[in-house]
């Protein structure tokens, strides 16, 4: 593994400043502490900056000689709604708030990545440093495509990369096609007559109603989807009644859940299926159903040649300890809207074993510092080999 030494030099520095945003986390589109120290860094490395895509989101871009390549590079700066419980020196100082995916240490390997390319200036093109708002689910990449990312910071091919416990800290992965699946949200509410629990006859109990699809949902999965494609529905929300009133059988449930898949065709059949075991149940017990499917994130995909690319470099800083068979995640990452309008390779870099099983959206989880040397030795080799002198 060969780290530059200027990266080794600025280890310290990018240790203690990964460990600041780690103590003190801010939820999607409230970034405005971690976006201010983003821009200052930027700025004191004479980087081009401009602020306020999706909110909170910096963009640095740095041009050098007539090269004519472009290339995004992103890192997501948000934390989770979610306590703290390890204890730890620079511990979250913001309650019900804490860096539990690592988006602390994405934006530390990025600045420092940054400063080492506007120290040594060795390659002829324009790089942006795409510091992205909100990647938890509150939409921040596709905001920033909408107000005009792409328009303002045209590019050939943009690049994400996201830490994986489990890898060692040496280790990347870099695969071609599926890494992360769709990501979409799902509402049913069923509407009945409420009645007497002791009289259910005289009305239309959307309980029962609720227990029946729920007990069905699962068949979409293994009975109508291709068993060969990767498919998720699931349940995660179901309100009905009172519990101060366990004689009353009551006129709506409500049922919520997310459905993944990594195909569009795919994931066209869940929204389809959902809505059609809905509205089989409802007529199946006489009730009326309001049934919604909103397409949150699509699945992010690696295109072929920014893979390529991505995994040429990998292979010059990693050595022997690129893996090329990676299982992708049902998880999903909004950098999909990212890899819509530019060719996009999303990787995976190691974070060393899961500390007392500690993965992500863990409340013990944290980004292990060793990886910020060789997440910035990789941005910078791929800035180099992109855009080469």
């Amino acid at each position: 593994m060969s780290i530059p030494a200027r990266i080794k030099d600025d280890l310290p520095f990018l240790t203690s400043l990964r460990r600041d945003l780690h103590a003190h986390p801010e939820l999607g589109f409230e970034e405005e502490r971690t976006a201010g120290i983003v821009a200052r860094l930027l700025e004191e490395a004479g980087i081009t900056v401009h602020r306020g895509l999706g909110g909170t989101g910096v963009v640095g871009t740095l041009q050098l000689g007539n090269g004519t390549r472009r290339i995004g590079l992103r890192a997501d700066m948000d934390a989770l709604a979610m306590p703290e419980m390890a204890e730890r020196p620079y511990k979250s100082t913001v309650p019900g708030k804490m860096h539990a995916c690592g988006h602390d240490g994405h934006t530390a390997m990025l600045l420092g990545a940054a400063r080492h390319l506007a120290a040594t200036r060795d390659f002829s093109g324009t790089v942006h440093f795409i510091f992205q708002p909100a990647e938890e689910g509150r939409g921040g990449a596709r905001r920033m495509v909408e107000e005009g990312l792409f328009t303002l910071f045209p590019c050939d091919a943009v690049y994400g990369l996201h830490n994986m416990p489990g890898l060692a800290v040496d280790e990347i992965a870099v695969v071609e096609g599926p890494q992360l699946a769709s990501s979409d949200s799902w509402r049913i509410t069923f509407r009945g007559t409420g009645t007497h629990g002791a009289k259910p006859h005289l009305g239309r109990d959307p309980i029962t109603a609720a227990g029946t699809f729920l007990s069905s949902l699962q068949t979409i999965v293994g009975r109508v989807i291709d068993p060969l494609q990767p498919a998720v529905v699931s349940a995660c929300f179901l309100q009905a009644g009172d519990p101060k009133a366990l004689n009353v059988i009551p006129d709506i449930v409500e049922i919520g859940g997310t459905a993944r898949a990594y195909l569009p065709d795919v994931r066209d059949q869940l929204e389809t299926e959902i809505g059609r075991l809905a509205h089989g149940t409802a007529a199946m017990y006489g009730i009326a159903v309001d049934y919604a499917f909103e397409r949150r994130i699509p699945p992010v995909i690696n295109d072929a040649d920014a893979t390529a690319r991505a995994l040429a470099v990998a292979g010059s800083v990693f050595g022997g300890k690129v893996q090329t068979s990676f299982p992708p995640s049902t998880a999903g990452d909004d950098f999909a809207f990212f890899a819509q309008n530019a060719p996009g390779c999303y990787v995976w870099l190691g974070n060393g074993p899961a500390v007392d099983g500690a993965l992500h959206h863990n409340t013990a989880y944290d980004f292990n510092d060793e990886a910020l040397g060789y997440g910035a030795a990789y941005w910078v080799a791929l800035v180099e080999r992109e855009l080469k002198v």
